[in-house]
């Protein structure tokens, strides 16, 4: 079976790209091992982030450094045994996280943050999945005054993107959500984000869609990708699919899939934990709360509140361990009365995260055909519809609305 493009992949990200080439009429066949949704897109927060413009960067202040060097934090944690592995593409991270680096990485990504929201909002419309989407943004909460008001001296910074939000203090706090404690200082309410009440439902009702408008969706195996005469070639359903354009949207495993063709890709996995619990009558949560320094989010969710962890580096592969998630358990109960835990065990994923804190979006040099969507950290629901429109722009020989050249895997050449 022969298509224009073949997309491996079917998260938020892959999902997207496909959308996004079939509505340039290409003909594209989505492939994975999961069904949609099932992978690293089944566990975010649920946000559609149109205000984190500055991208989340190594600390480099003394303090922050000596306080995760006892690794007991709930925003990061690390396992010992895993540090010599991942110590080389940390210390990328920590380069790449210099105030001027930071602020040329924030500069490129924002043509990306900027139109994120507006991208999701036609897919949404066209897949009628507006019920799984709410407007009212997230709000940021603080437990430390002198953190709080440092924070909203941090502000001027961001005048340049022309955010919306509302400073609030603590009783303002109190009237926009009512069911947060006295331990809870004050907040800052970021409008322009929508927020999912279930991610892994989205990216399903996206890939629905593309079904419904004549795209194939089949289970496969990526690593059966091999280069033919013509193009590219991959085994799925027991057929042997082919097209002159494949596009690998794999996430954490893109950069072992590229290794196979003898392409270079520095990705990290930034590991993440979620756990639901149950919401009781009198204290239901109205908004997304995430906590400034603890660094979780509780969202609410069709199945109950989400806690969502910071970032765990350990090997990609080992099991699910609970110690971060109980960390920010403890936490999150002393700002917001928790009702009991609805799993057993937590849920676990993995961000594809590169050290210069930009994805890679484009084509392969010298491999023709070949084509990549991946890297995107803790935005892959913000930026999957908005990536996935620079990509098909590129593989159709359309005018791109913002320069490739930051996302380009060529920089790691």
């Amino acid at each position: 079976m022969n298509y224009d493009c073949i997309v491996l992949g079917a998260g938020i990200i892959g999902v997207s790209s496909a959308l996004q080439l079939q509505a340039r009429g290409r003909s594209v066949c989505l492939i994975d091992k999961l069904e949609p949704g099932e992978g690293t897109s089944f566990g975010n927060a649920g946000l559609i982030e149109r205000s984190s413009v500055i991208p989340y960067a190594f600390p480099r202040e003394l303090s922050k450094l000596i306080r995760y060097a006892f690794n007991n934090q709930s925003d990061v944690r690390y396992d010992f045994s895993y540090l010599p592995k991942i110590a080389p593409w940390l210390a990328k991270y920590w380069w790449h996280s210099a105030p001027k680096r930071l602020a040329q990485a924030a500069a490129d990504m924002w043509p990306l943050i900027q139109r994120c929201v507006i991208e999701h909002d036609k897919w949404v419309a066209q897949a009628g999945l507006q019920h799984l989407i709410s407007p009212k943004g997230w709000i940021e909460v603080f437990r430390n005054e002198e953190v709080f008001n440092h924070a909203l001296q941090d502000l001027i910074e961001l005048d340049f993107y022309q955010l919306n939000y509302d400073v609030l203090g603590k009783q303002q706090l109190r009237e926009r959500e009512p069911t947060l404690k006295a331990s809870v200082k004050g907040g800052i309410h970021w409008l322009d984000p929508k927020t999912v009440t279930d991610p892994s439902l989205l990216t399903k009702g996206y890939a629905q869609l593309f079904v419904k408008l004549g795209g194939t969706l089949l289970k496969g195996d990526a690593n059966t990708l091999k280069q033919t005469a013509n193009g590219w070639s991959v085994q799925a359903n027991e057929q042997t699919i082919t097209a002159d354009n494949v596009v690998i949207a794999l996430g954490a495993d893109s950069a072992s899939l590229l290794k196979q063709f003898g392409v270079y890709a520095p990705l990290g996995v930034k590991r993440g934990y979620h756990k639901h619990y149950q919401v009781e009558p009198e204290h239901v949560l109205q908004h997304s709360i995430c906590d400034h320094l603890a660094g979780f989010i509780l969202a609410p969710m069709t199945n109950g509140i989400r806690l969502t962890t910071g970032a765990e580096f350990a090997d990609p592969n080992k099991p699910a361990n609970d110690i971060q998630l109980k960390r920010a358990e403890a936490i999150a109960r002393v700002i917001y009365p928790l009702g009991e835990a609805v799993e057993t065990t937590p849920w676990l994923g993995r961000r594809p995260c590169m050290p210069d804190m930009r994805p890679v979006i484009g084509a392969v040099p010298n491999m023709a055909g070949l084509w990549t969507n991946f890297g995107h950290a803790h935005h892959g629901l913000t930026l999957g519809p908005i990536s996935g429109r620079l990509l098909a722009d590129l593989i159709t020989g359309e005018k791109p609305f913002t320069d490739p050249t930051p996302y380009s895997i060529k920089r790691f050449s």
